[in-house]
Parts: structure tokens; C-alpha cells; sequence
């Protein structure tokens, strides 16, 4: 299997600035990708727009159009995501609110015809605990109901760098072996492992002190232990040095988001976007993870930028357009 190019949708135009899911697919098509991450926020806004507004019969309707407007455009969906706030919660009520939303992501998922959703870890601040075994029990639970389904539901898991109690790969890792489900599985963000033990958005230089012997050591561990074969898909992107350290009083600064969480979400670049201003060791890292552990398969490209809330109708084209130019570069490298 060889690499296999993929865009997220919302990093095409946030729906909240008018940008539609179905012209959003027109763009990641015309350049040359080929499969979308679809953001549940994408899906949602085009069953607001459809006679009755958001219901869920109208979702259901959103994903069978989606999936009608990929099939003409020869796109497929790698997953549906984020499936947010979901693990380790202490209300038994939350969980059984959750368990209610999965079955109802499993039929989108179905719908849509594809067989991932993805889990970030969880950065609630209230409401969660980060007992392993508790976390490992609700997604063994998630992964178990998944397998009932036909086809099989996989769940991709990510380690956010801002997460309440799992921030790195390692943390999900762990779990993942806990859980032991063939259907359980890792998502890998570039940005995420770089900006959790190398990046600091703090910093005057934008780097932890230790940022490169703990990359070095995070990366040796990924060598020596990481199974392959449970990354259901990678995620790559990057992110811009920012121009003053990120603290209280700043523009981004929100004193309700870790910091980390703003400059992912304000900030972010796709991989070799250099003139741009992105400064992450995101090569060191698709190098282990490309090279020396040999992936192959689905990688999709991600950023998030104020730009994407602009109500400007050219976003979708002009980040399509760097999405493009970013995997180029990519390929021309990776292959």
C-alpha cells in the first residue's frame, strides 16, 4: 500500500463563515486528493441548511448527500471525527449520553461509508477523571459495541497536546494496549506529538528547553515499541512560530483555553510550509514514523488558522491550493 493523500474539511473554511461541506469536497477533488476527513461541525451545518434545520433526520440526510457528492467526485471518507468528550467522564448520566451519541455516529458512519471515528483525548476540565482503568473501560466498551456493527466501526485515538489527563502518543498508546481490540486503533498528529514535548507557544525561542532530547526520547520509544499496524491513520501538520510568546495579554491569549489549545487553533500550518512561518520538527518525526516504522496508508493534512473563519468565498480554493502544494512536497520526499 502506498501513501494515500487526504484533506480534513474543516480546513478548507469553517461552516461557521458560510464555507459549505459540498463545495469544500469540490475543492479537495479538483486538487488532486484523494479522501476527506469529514468534521462532524461540516456535516451538522449542511443539515442546518436543509429544509426543517438541524434534526436528525436531516443528518442522516447530510450524510447520504455527502456521500452522494463524493461518490461523484471520487473522494473518500477515511473517518468521521472528533468524537470529543467521550472517555473517562464521572457522570454515569455523560456516559450513557455518550453511548446514545455513538449509536447514533454509527449509522452516519454507515451512511457515509466509512469505517473510522475518531476519538481525541479528552480536555474537558471538569467532569473527568484520569484513572486508566476507568478511560480504558469506556473505550473498551466504545470498541466492543464497534465490533458488532457491519462492517466493523474502528476508533482512531489521538493524543491532544492540551489533553486533561492524556497529552502525547505515549499516553495513548498505553491505552490502546490496554484496550486491545483489533478495532482500536491510534491516530498520529505531527503537530500534536511536536507541540507537546518540543514546541511551547510560551517561549521567546517557541521550543521547551528539553524540547529536543525529549523528542529524541519520545521518537526512540515510537521506534522500539509502536506496533504499525495499530496507526489507523496520520495526521500531518505544522505550526507557526508565534511573532511574541503566547501569555496573558497577548492577541490569541483566551484565559478559558490552554495555551496550547489556542495556538493550535489560530495558528496552525500544513507541513512544509516554511515561507509561512512553520518551524516544527515535523520531518524528524514522519521520518520515524514513514521511514523507519514504514506506514503506509491514509495521511491527512490539517490546519487551523483564523483565516478559515474569513467570509471570503476564495478560502476553500486558496487552502485546497496549499494543501496540494504541501502534499507535493510531501510525496516528493516520503512517496
Amino acid at each position: 500500500m502506498s501513501l494515500r493523500s487526504a484533506v480534513a474539511t474543516v480546513s478548507l473554511g469553517r461552516s461557521s463563515a458560510g464555507h459549505t461541506l459540498l463545495h469544500k469536497l469540490e475543492q479537495a477533488a479538483s486538487h488532486s486528493f484523494e479522501g476527506i476527513e469529514l468534521f462532524y461541525e461540516c456535516l451538522e451545518h449542511l443539515a442546518q441548511t436543509l429544509p426543517g434545520g438541524l434534526n436528525e433526520d436531516n443528518l442522516f440526510l447530510a450524510a447520504k448527500n455527502t456521500r452522494q457528492e463524493c461518490d461523484r467526485l471520487g473522494l473518500e471518507v477515511i473517518c468521521l471525527q472528533p468524537f470529543m468528550y467521550s472517555e473517562g467522564l464521572t457522570s454515569e448520566d455523560a456516559h450513557k449520553k455518550v453511548i446514545l451519541k455513538l449509536q447514533l455516529w454509527f449509522r452516519l458512519a454507515k451512511m457515509l461509508r466509512t469505517d473510522i471515528i475518531q476519538i481525541p483525548t479528552n480536555f474537558l476540565q471538569n467532569g473527568t477523571t484520569g484513572d486508566l482503568e476507568r478511560i480504558t473501560a469506556d473505550l473498551l466498551e466504545f470498541a466492543q459495541l464497534g465490533m458488532q456493527e457491519s462492517p466493523v466501526i474502528k476508533f482512531a485515538y489521538e493524543g491532544v497536546a492540551w489533553g486533561t489527563h492524556i497529552d502525547t502518543w505515549e499516553g495513548t498508546w498505553e491505552v490502546v494496549k490496554r484496550v486491545n481490540m483489533p478495532n482500536f486503533g491510534l491516530c498520529l498528529d505531527t503537530f500534536h506529538i511536536a507541540a507537546r514535548v518540543w514546541g511551547d507557544p510560551t517561549a521567546n525561542s517557541g521550543k521547551r528547553e528539553r524540547g529536543d532530547q525529549d523528542l529524541a526520547d519520545s521518537l526512540a520509544k515510537m521506534a522500539q515499541e509502536l506496533d504499525v499496524e495499530k496507526i489507523f491513520y496520520l495526521q500531518a501538520g505544522d505550526a507557526e512560530k508565534l511573532a511574541s510568546p503566547l501569555t496573558a495579554g497577548s492577541t490569541l491569549y483566551n484565559p478559558d483555553q490552554p495555551e496550547r489549545m489556542i495556538w493550535s487553533r489560530n495558528a496552525r500550518l500544513f507541513p512544509f510550509e516554511t515561507e509561512k512561518g512553520a518551524y516544527l520538527p515535523v520531518t524528524t518525526i514522519l521520518d520515524v514514523i514513514l521511514h523507519l516504522k514504514g506506514y503506509r496508508g491514509w495521511v491527512s493534512l490539517e490546519t487551523f488558522s483564523t483565516e478559515l473563519y474569513l467570509q471570503d468565498a476564495s478560502v476553500p480554493a486558496q487552502y485546497a491550493q496549499r494543501a496540494q502544494r504541501s502534499w507535493d512536497s510531501m510525496a516528493r520526499v516520503y512517496g
